[in-house]
């Protein structure tokens, strides 16, 4: 059993009560928090009203062959950038066909992190159907779990102040 966080868990649910309150879906691509976020969603009994899908897309191939990240995105800005997240966020929204998206790429630690990223750099990127696109980074501190849990509430506390 992975260890549920109930702040994020009462932040998903109300989330979810406001998509289905427009009749909206959402949906994720995430990277470093492993379907975290998808977790936390589906922890909410009759989610399944506003979430049928999302991905996990760890690897490069994997965000190109499911989110139609280009390949020239990867190569000149890497996985964990501004460029990268709207990719992801933009490929989810169209493959789910869901009025919201968000996208999670980051250095969750504790190894992997440069002078330029380190353990703890976290990139996002949210869009919806009607053309909203945001991108951000944070820097969170903590181990990898506590850089994936922060990554997952940021991510929905986004969604739930710009897009709801």
């Amino acid at each position: 059993m992975w260890p549920v966080d109930e702040q994020i868990c009462q932040l998903s649910k109300t989330v979810g009560e406001r998509l289905k309150a427009r009749g909206w879906s959402i949906t994720c691509a995430e990277s470093c928090t492993g379907g975290l976020v998808a977790a936390y969603l589906t922890e909410i009994a009759g989610s399944s009203a506003y979430f049928e899908r999302g991905f996990v897309t760890y690897s490069n191939q994997a965000k190109q062959e499911l989110l139609e990240v280009s390949a020239t995105t990867l190569e000149n800005h890497g996985a964990v950038s501004a460029q990268t997240v709207i990719e992801m966020a933009k490929g989810a929204l169209k493959a789910a066909q869901a009025e919201v998206a968000l996208s999670i790429s980051g250095i969750a630690g504790p190894d992997g992190g440069t002078e330029q990223k380190p353990v703890g750099t976290v990139w996002f990127g949210w869009t919806s159907k009607d053309g909203l696109v945001l991108s951000e980074v944070r820097q969170f501190d903590g181990d990898r779990h506590c850089v994936r849990q922060q990554a997952a509430r940021h991510a929905l506390t986004v969604v739930l102040e710009k897009f709801l």
